[in-house]
């Protein structure tokens, strides 16, 4: 028999647990997946490395979508990140809203910036 003194206990915080676990494993093995196909199609062609060579391993449509799925999945992946950091560490309310508006700001930029490079090629 259980005795209940007091309120039912509640637990604060962000919840995520899991979910951001998952969410880092599965950007991760993304970004590893990619490096896998660079460095095939980097080691398989012949001759010296330069602007030509690179220009045309992302010049065909599913290098650049492939590309362009590893750009957002290590935004989600240093988003996930910092904000987990600033949770954990930063406690000032206003400086943790402030660090986090400003990666945002910063990712959204970084992103941008990457998929006007990538599709300029």
């Amino acid at each position: 028999m259980s005795v209940n003194y007091g309120s039912k206990r509640v637990v604060v915080g962000a919840h995520y647990g899991l979910r951001d676990w998952l969410a880092q494993r599965v950007t991760a093995a993304i970004m590893a997946l990619f490096t896998i196909v660079l460095l095939a199609q980097v080691l398989l062609k012949s001759g010296p490395i330069g602007y030509d060579k690179w220009a045309g391993i992302f010049a065909s449509q599913p290098m650049k979508m492939l590309t362009f799925a590893v750009i957002l999945s290590l935004l989600y992946h240093v988003w996930v990140g910092m904000r987990d950091v600033f949770m954990d560490y930063v406690k000032p309310v206003w400086l943790r809203l402030s660090l986090q508006v400003i990666t945002i700001v910063w990712l959204v930029a970084c992103s941008g910036w990457a998929v006007q490079v990538l599709w300029r090629l």
